[in-house]
């Protein structure tokens, strides 16, 4: 098992989405609500409620707002959201993009008419389902934060350094199948993938050894991904995964491209 980057594209297309910051609150709000129906409305026995609540306190979101969603999932507050079904869908991005696309809606015909109006005023098609998930495994993400405080090092790269050698082995014991090093907001991470069903037992093997657990959650990951290097295309590609991503009803995004990070930070306006 070793670091690698492949998966640094995706990470920053999803990050995207991230920025707007009520959107994300309805989102994951949606989630509770659907962990709840689907599971008993205790996180302390539904592993999928406790980790969208787990990305709702991360995101901010008030303990309220955490509570009440609970209750509606659990229908102690109307049945308003017992419509609400997961739904998969796949389409074709400028270039032929691979794009794969998870939604929460209480209305197909609507959520497929506005999927269907974002492709295609952005160069690309919604397709037959089947057409390209076979391109993408879904993996479980765990992402754990190092930190100097963590290795008792002064200097940063020794923690860094110290702190990937002793993740290795709780990674290998939890499972994991590989991880990567990645820079966020709150400082070097170490990103591990493993099996979909193994999600749990390896975030619970970092958390019984100590390790700050900053984000477990579920993701599609491309088996291959196909090189963007045309500024046109580019630009095409990254407003579709906006207009996508701005949706009420979706929920991810995913596509098979990777560009540079120059390409990727281009505006889209």
């Amino acid at each position: 098992m070793a670091g690698h980057s492949k998966w640094a594209n995706i990470k920053r297309q999803k990050a995207r989405v991230d920025a707007v910051k009520g959107k994300v609150f309805t989102k994951i709000s949606r989630e509770i609500i659907v962990a709840a129906r689907s599971g008993v409305p205790d996180p302390e026995g539904n592993f999928q409620l406790r980790t969208a609540i787990e990305k709702a306190k991360a995101a901010g979101i008030p303990n309220d707002n955490i509570d009440r969603a609970i209750a509606k999932g659990a229908g102690k507050l109307g049945a308003d959201n017992a419509a609400l079904e997961a739904i998969r869908y796949e389409g074709y991005g400028p270039g032929g993009v691979a794009v794969l696309i998870e939604a929460l809606t209480d209305n197909r015909n609507r959520t497929a008419a506005d999927l269907r109006a974002a492709f295609s005023k952005n160069g690309g098609n919604l397709g037959e389902t089947g057409c390209v998930g076979w391109m993408f495994e879904q993996k479980g993400v765990v992402e754990v934060l190092l930190t100097p405080v963590e290795t008792g090092r002064k200097r940063r790269s020794d923690a860094v350094t110290i702190q990937e050698d002793e993740l290795l082995e709780a990674f290998l014991e939890g499972g994991a199948d590989t991880y990567e090093l990645i820079e966020t907001e709150d400082g070097t991470a170490a990103e591990a993938l493993t099996d979909a069903t193994n999600l749990e037992t390896l975030s619970q093997t970092l958390k019984d050894k100590h390790y700050s657990v900053n984000r477990v959650e579920l993701r599609w990951i491309p088996n291959n991904t196909l090189a963007v290097d045309d500024p046109d295309q580019a630009r095409s590609l990254l407003k579709l995964m906006d207009a996508l991503e701005d949706l009420d009803d979706v929920q991810s995004v995913t596509a098979n491209f990777e560009m540079t990070d120059e390409l990727m930070s281009m505006s889209v306006a």
